[in-house]
């Protein structure tokens, strides 16, 4: 438990938008928005700990949390997805003792109804297919889950862009001078800017981590390609929770040359220049 609260950062936002609650007489509000923010990443971590990832740090933020943990997009997805949704599931039993709480003294309709809503509203936006939210995250989950790797951090960095784009198109119609929404529409589209720059990190990570996977808790699927295609495009074909088999077709001499991916990546890795075609790579000295 103390290791992992020392992992817990507050984000300047969250200060900035409690403070503005606080100056405007919202203390009692303030308090409980933490209460169910600190809740709702606790859930995250605690799941993480529980399947023994490393944790970087956990960020609380005005309407949920980020947890950075190291991930390099091989864990197997019953664990992933699991981390994910324990944030949200908080508010069920949240929402539930403050039901219960109304039989005493110090709990008030009024503050049960209050509680309730600030659950809702953070679950609700939390839910949201935009990254780096939960909603967005369940997204590019099921996205890796059906289509390769690269590609699904394509496809759900697209629909999380879009989806940005109509909420500041609302923001901008109805909600046109609220600060707090501006702070929190200003820090997803730095997360979203983020992700998308450090695309090219995550698929090298993304391979670095499958050179030490377990390949028997794999599913094993074959991926046949042309040898005139560059090996940098081949490896972004690896999909998550899949160990394969490369069936490269020579175009010249009109056979195939089967490689196992480990042998590939670790071509990849020694290779000075990934964009090299297979067929100039020296691939038979490796697969006979």
């Amino acid at each position: 438990m103390q290791a992992l609260l020392s992992k817990i950062k507050i984000n300047p936002l969250f200060w900035f938008v409690m403070g503005i609650g606080v100056v405007t007489g919202y203390f009692r509000e303030v308090l409980m928005v933490f209460t169910i923010v600190f809740i709702h990443e606790m859930g995250h971590a605690f799941a993480a700990h529980f399947f023994k990832w490393r944790i970087h740090k956990i960020e609380l933020l005005p309407f949920g949390g980020v947890a950075e943990v190291e991930d390099g997009g091989c864990r197997p997805f019953h664990e992933e997805l699991i981390v994910i949704i324990s944030g949200p599931l908080q508010h069920i039993w949240l929402i539930l003792l403050s039901y219960l709480c109304m039989q005493l003294p110090f709990w008030s309709l009024s503050d049960h109804q209050l509680f309730v809503w600030h659950n809702l509203m953070i679950l609700g936006f939390n839910m949201i297919p935009v990254l780096p939210l939960d909603g967005g995250r369940l997204i590019q989950l099921w996205f890796t889950y059906r289509f390769s790797y690269v590609l699904a951090l394509t496809y759900s960095r697209w629909i999380s862009s879009v989806i940005l784009g109509v909420l500041l198109l609302l923001s901008v119609k109805f909600f046109p001078f609220h600060l707090n929404l501006w702070v929190v529409l200003s820090f997803l589209i730095i997360a979203n800017y983020l992700e998308w720059k450090q695309r090219h990190y995550r698929f090298i990570r993304f391979l670095m981590t499958r050179r030490h996977a377990q390949s028997h808790q794999l599913e094993h699927s074959i991926i046949v390609v042309r040898d005139s295609m560059p090996l940098r495009e081949v490896m972004k074909k690896c999909r998550r929770g899949h160990q394969h088999l490369f069936t490269i077709f020579q175009l010249e001499e009109g056979t195939s040359l089967t490689v196992k991916e480990e042998e590939l990546l670790d071509v990849f890795f020694t290779e000075k220049h990934p964009q090299t075609p297979l067929s100039l790579l020296n691939l038979a000295g490796i697969r006979k």
